[in-house]
């Protein structure tokens, strides 16, 4: 039987690789983002970070903050703000499960990753974490390095 061919449209345009070293992430939720034209011409090209940014409930509304999508060379007199609030679409009873999540029980939302999903549309991934002390994020490390070592002495054994 031959293998389903690769979805063309689906591209991963940002992640944020430390969010799991920094954070202990319990659930992640896809959310879209409201986004200009330019923004979205900049981010086909792959120019943009979400290492450094968070999302936040405010007013009823979920907001992506500090994150970066580089200007867009073409679009002149019509770019966009490198580093503006950007909204995200979540559903009512998402938006109260994430605001519950950040005030009540102290959690932080993290983007995760952000890409074009199969219909081409801008998604962005959060997940709702906990900050890890440093002594967890020790205990991350020597567990990835002691894996890393059992699966070498397996490979050579094997």
């Amino acid at each position: 039987m031959a293998k389903k061919p690769e979805n063309p449209n689906y591209k991963v345009i940002a992640e944020n690789r430390r969010a799991r070293f920094d954070y202990a992430i319990e659930s992640d939720l896809e959310v879209g983002i409201i986004l200009e034209g330019s923004e979205v011409k900049s981010l086909r090209q792959g120019q943009s970070n979400i290492a450094e940014s968070y999302a936040e409930v405010k007013d009823g509304e979920l907001w992506l903050v500090n994150s970066y999508i580089a200007p867009y060379v073409q679009a002149k007199t019509f770019g966009h703000e490198e580093k503006r609030r950007r909204k995200l679409l979540a559903s009512k009873k998402e938006l109260s499960k994430l605001w519950n999540a950040t005030q009540r029980e102290g959690m932080t939302l993290v983007p995760i990753v952000m890409y074009f999903n199969h219909k081409g549309l801008v998604k962005l991934k959060i997940g709702i974490a906990k900050g890890k002390k440093a002594q967890d994020k020790r205990e991350t490390s020597a567990k990835r390095d002691w894996d890393r070592q059992k699966a070498r002495l397996l490979k050579q054994n094997g």
